[in-house]
């Protein structure tokens, strides 16, 4: 099973070992692997549990533990990683189990941004406030993501209970070698958002002209992946939400569910064309029919498989795709563009949406209140929060600086391909669009993911999908809110 960055991506995403990996480590049981986390560790060790691609670039005689040490950890403390399955659902189980038993180690989590603020309502965090040093907290209140930090904040007291290890962005990658082809002009295209209609249009047109199969690929299987990002990344473009504007994203039991409004259906309607075309009731007038019926089905390597093997002009993915792209062969041929719009920035009816806007995964650290190495770890975060050390993990792994302004100074020969698209990362950062992240999220998501793909599959009407989905929606929280009544 493919990591996703939504529970991942929640994916924040897909990184460029974990594809591989993750099928060898599917089936492996939570309870089990929270046992391995209550292990001892060697001596002057900060244990952090994370993924294989942070256990890779952890090695001790290893570029990235010179670069903490040059930026003022003590030599005699050392990062040894204990690692979970990739799959995110499975990974966050085993460190659901470990905190709840009160286990000392790890010292250091690495929690997907998209599931953190439960771990923190539950008490299993510890408020960073007045535990790392003041250049850290400064940084982070200054210079990191707004949109990421706000993940790693307590949503009552705004008290900073994670360190953003790095964040992630929803992209749109295309074949930049097919479009100049098909005589268009793509100088503009990192920068400046096409509309959703332009978008299909020019799909189909480099499609025809490049005789490949598809105009475009993403995620819209029936999985967390859609209803965290692919999904709520649409429906934003569109002026839509779960819950109204961002500022109804963290606290459950008494937010408006908004899911039946016009701007949901009306993105609906267009992935509808996307993939059935104007042959489809619901379809929208000047939309193309570009993707494949099968996108039902695709998680996030089944979307890249075609694009990868030269049969899609445009391909929603996270940057991982990219580095992929130029580790095969591909990369000179591919650009990157922010995420088309179904309307006007500023003419959305709820705040934060409408424009380009791209979903918001990555992943943070947080601190074991029963580690016994708290002062030692604090200074593991307080290292890994220098800039040194971000450009050091963005250069051996590509995991964007929680800095992203930061990509700037990164010269792609030195740091990898995915420096070569800065400018366009950027954007995306600059417009993230978080997750509604709360206790019951896994029940609602489940909820939307089951309902979209339904209607994508042309089960149901959108507008029928999407009542249904407002009452299920809307049941939960009324459940959370008599039992905050009690």
């Amino acid at each position: 099973m493919v990591e996703d960055k939504c529970e991942h991506t929640s994916f924040t995403g897909v990184s460029r070992r974990s594809f591989v990996a993750a099928a060898s480590v599917a089936g492996a049981g939570s309870v089990g692997l929270a046992g391995c986390l209550g292990r001892g560790a060697e001596e002057g060790a900060v244990v952090v549990y994370g993924d294989t691609d942070f256990q890779d670039i952890m090695d001790p005689e290893g570029e990235l533990h010179q670069a903490l040490w040059d930026a003022g950890l003590d030599e005699d403390i050392t990062v040894s990683v204990r690692t979970g399955p990739d799959e995110t659902e499975q990974r966050r189980s085993a460190a659901q189990s470990a905190l709840q038993a009160g286990r000392s180690q790890p010292d250091i989590f690495m929690m997907d941004s998209g599931w953190t603020i439960p771990f923190i309502l539950r008490e299993q965090t510890v408020n960073l406030d007045d535990r790392l040093s003041s250049d850290t907290l400064g940084l982070i209140e200054n210079d990191y993501l707004e949109a990421a930090v706000e993940t790693a904040r307590h949503p009552e007291t705004g008290e900073l209970h994670a360190l953003p290890l790095f964040p992630d962005f929803g992209t749109m990658q295309y074949r930049q070698d097919l479009a100049e082809e098909a005589g268009y002009d793509t100088d503009d295209w990192g920068t400046e958002p096409m509309s959703w209609q332009e978008f299909s249009e020019v799909a189909a047109d480099v499609r025809d002209d490049s005789g490949v199969d598809f105009g475009f690929t993403t995620q819209a299987a029936a999985y967390e992946g859609l209803a965290c990002c692919t999904f709520n990344e649409v429906m934003s473009t569109w002026g839509g939400a779960y819950f109204g504007g961002l500022e109804e994203l963290f606290e459950a039991g008494d937010r408006n569910v908004t899911v039946a409004e016009e701007p949901v259906i009306e993105a609906i309607r267009m992935m509808r064309t996307f993939i059935r075309g104007q042959e489809d009731e619901y379809a929208l007038e000047g939309f193309e029919q570009i993707a494949p019926n099968a996108i039902v089905q695709y998680t996030e390597e089944d979307a890249r498989g075609p694009f990868a093997a030269g049969n899609v002009v445009m391909h929603r993915n996270w940057p991982y795709s990219i580095a992929i792209a130029h580790d095969e062969g591909m990369g000179d041929d591919v650009g990157m563009m922010p995420m088309p719009f179904g309307i006007e920035e500023g003419q959305a009816e709820y705040d934060g949406i409408g424009g380009t806007g791209a979903a918001l995964g990555g992943w943070h650290l947080t601190l074991n209140p029963a580690s016994e190495n708290q002062e030692e770890a604090l200074r593991v975060m307080d290292a890994f929060a220098t800039e040194e050390v971000m450009l050091t993990v963005f250069a051996i792994q590509g995991w964007i600086p929680p800095i992203v302004e930061l990509l700037e100074e990164a010269d792609p020969e030195e740091t990898g391909p995915v420096a070569e698209y800065a400018e366009t990362i950027q954007i995306a950062g600059e417009n993230a669009v978080p997750r509604p992240v709360t206790d019951v999220w896994p029940e609602q998501s489940a909820h939307i993911y089951q309902e979209v793909n339904g209607t994508y599959r042309g089960v149901k009407s959108p507008e029928e999908a999407m009542s249904d989905l407002a009452d299920r929606l809307e049941a939960s929280e009324a459940d959370i809110g008599e039992q905050d009544d009690q």
